[in-house]
């Protein structure tokens, strides 16, 4: 589905992303973890063609995106950013209908028939449906997230990016948006790419791991491969505990205050 071979990018002299290179197949969920300031948003951003490489290539479906139009990646990848829907006085519905815009021709002003059913399709998949004629601004921080998801959906992607799409929200929202992740994952077919910080929550709910560190893998492979707690340490620089969780068998991440720390090498 996604290859990404010696890549690197960046912002000139600010921040280089360096001979990254990592492959995502299809019906797979891929998370990228890593300290704040690590290339985590970069990536995506050069995933998407919002960012220039300045090596290596980026193939989907084998294709290299350098060729490919803004519309024509539009139409097969699509991004979920952190609680991105507007504030302004727009419907959910209206909203979601955006998504349909990289498949309709030029001067199409209204939408067609096939349109509205995949829009109403996607606010059924993410249960927003219900509060389709509601303004996004009278919408939870949980609800507009949702509603972002449903836009992504309409645009009929085969590939779903998502940038810390659980950052501000509560721990019953971030279930149900991980939860709902997994069952397009799983029902719908979808590849996935998502960025998180919550290191259980990726171990829970990702199939592959790819840490970042400073502009470049650290390491990357299964939860327990990655989740080791040496290489937590490493690379985070805090004491923890890994153990296993003893209802999925993943990998389950505790943090060790530096008191107990302290305490410890007494």
């Amino acid at each position: 589905m996604l290859t990404v071979d010696g890549l690197s990018c960046g912002y000139g002299g600010e921040f280089f992303l360096k001979d990254i290179s990592f492959t995502l197949g299809e019906k797979e969920i891929l998370g990228i973890i890593g300290p704040n300031g690590s290339g985590k948003t970069t990536l995506l951003r050069a995933l998407i063609k919002a960012l220039r490489p300045a090596g290596g290539t980026i193939r989907f479906e084998g294709r290299d995106i350098s060729g490919l139009a803004q519309r024509e990646v539009a139409r097969s990848i699509a991004v979920v950013g952190q609680d991105t829907a507007p504030y302004f006085e727009m419907s959910v519905e209206e909203f979601v209908s955006l998504g349909r815009i990289p498949h309709q021709q030029d001067f199409q002003f209204f939408e067609s028939r096939r349109d509205e059913e995949i829009v109403q399709g996607a606010m059924r998949l993410t249960d927003t449906l219900r509060f389709r004629e509601r303004l996004i601004s009278r919408l939870s921080q949980g609800e507009r997230q949702l509603v972002v998801i449903a836009k992504a959906l309409a645009q009929e992607p085969k590939l779903l990016l998502l940038d810390e799409p659980i950052v501000y929200l509560d721990i019953s929202h971030q279930v149900q948006i991980m939860d709902l992740v997994r069952r397009l994952n799983r029902r719908e077919g979808l590849s996935v790419l998502v960025v998180l910080h919550e290191l259980n929550l990726a171990s829970e709910y990702c199939d592959k791991l790819i840490l970042l560190n400073n502009g470049m893998v650290h390491a990357q492979g299964t939860p327990q491969e990655v989740l080791d707690y040496r290489i937590i340490e490493e690379v985070y620089k805090t004491t923890v505990v890994v153990q296993e969780n003893p209802i999925s068998r993943k990998p389950y991440v505790l943090i060790v205050p530096e008191e107990e720390n302290k305490r410890r090498e007494r």
